[in-house]
């Protein structure tokens, strides 16, 4: 019996990213599971040099920087019947046509979790040594602390509070297992016996405020989270807490934060803000109680590879007729991020 032949597939993203996602190996391996041209990188899909690749293309690779796939998109490319991204949220990037059109979608969001849970444990780490403060007051005064200064630092018992078991969420309640804290957990759409399972205490999102040392967001950016915490729920963190973001900016009122931050009762780590960037005069490029970050969590450099990865793999699983392994659905999306 002849084999079958391979789908027809075009990337779909800013051509910038391709190497790193795709290294040579990797697209080797895609060149061997799918009909593709590794030069043609769609940007702009009313290009006419697009035009007929769309049109004869059963599976989309897609990534950061590619158009959204609105009607016009999905006219234009009839045969379309997998959409595998590589990168993490597809919100931005699907509708309601696709998913009547019945187009199955996967996403390499697992994989960019593990990076984002990485950053955020070391943050963790670093925030119970206080190593920021300890930093900015070496590197002004070239003093050691006293011991009567460090009485209230390390991570000995900490209290870390975790909003939304998210994939990140969940990675990172993984990896604070080894680690000598009390972990408590908000999230409405775990039960209390599967919140300890993931090795946390289930509690209330006010109650999680108050009694956290270190508080970290990884709930989704939907309606239901927009400005999560604002100013009368950051007012529940104890003097001298944490407040780590590497979710989305919109989870939290930025113009209470920034009034807690500037009052120095706060702290906070922040890979993500609100607008993003931040206007070259917000005072929390200045603060010394502030540690910030330019959206870097996530996948960069050599980890783009393991996002390119999955795609391989699922694109392997499409063209032996297999069911994907990372697939997004409709169901969920009310839900994720």
């Amino acid at each position: 019996m002849p084999s079958p032949q391979p789908p027809r597939a075009v990337f779909a993203m800013d051509p910038v990213h391709l190497p790193l996602l795709f290294p040579p190996p990797l697209m080797t391996r895609l060149s061997e599971a799918a009909d593709l041209d590794p030069a043609l990188v769609v940007q702009d899909f009313t290009d006419p040099a697009a035009a007929d690749a769309l049109a004869r293309a059963e599976v989309l690779i897609t990534g950061w920087g590619c158009p959204r796939l609105d009607a016009g998109v999905l006219t234009a490319a009839p045969r379309l019947r997998t959409v595998l991204h590589a990168a993490g949220s597809v919100r931005p990037l699907v509708g309601e046509e696709l998913w009547k059109r019945g187009i199955a979608v996967s996403s390499a969001v697992t994989g960019n979790a593990l990076p984002v849970a990485e950053y955020t444990l070391a943050m963790i780490l670093l925030c119970g040594k206080d190593a920021f403060d300890h930093r900015e007051r070496f590197r002004v005064g070239h003093v050691y602390p006293a011991p009567a200064e460090t009485a209230d630092t390390g991570n000995a018992g900490r209290r870390i509070g975790v909003i939304g078991a998210s994939r990140v969420g969940r990675r990172l309640l993984e990896l604070l297992r080894p680690f000598d804290f009390t972990v408590l957990l908000h999230d409405p759409y775990v039960s209390p016996a599967e919140a300890t399972a993931l090795g946390a205490e289930p509690t209330s999102l006010e109650d999680l405020l108050r009694r956290s040392d270190i508080v970290s967001l990884h709930a989704p950016d939907i309606p239901e989270t927009y400005r999560m915490l604002d100013g009368a729920r950051l007012g529940l963190i104890r003097d001298g807490g944490v407040l780590i973001n590497t979710s989305r900016g919109a989870l939290v009122d930025p113009d209470a934060l920034t009034a807690e931050l500037v009052s120095g009762r706060l702290r906070a780590v922040l890979d993500v803000t609100e607008p993003e960037p931040l206007p070259s005069e917000s005072p929390l490029y200045r603060l010394p109680n502030v540690f910030l970050t330019p959206h870097i969590a996530g996948s960069l450099g050599n980890e783009l590879e393991r996002l390119g990865r999955i795609v391989v793999e699922e694109l392997e699983r499409v063209g032996a007729g297999e069911g994907l392994v990372h697939e997004v659905r409709y169901a969920d999306m009310a839900r994720v991020a």
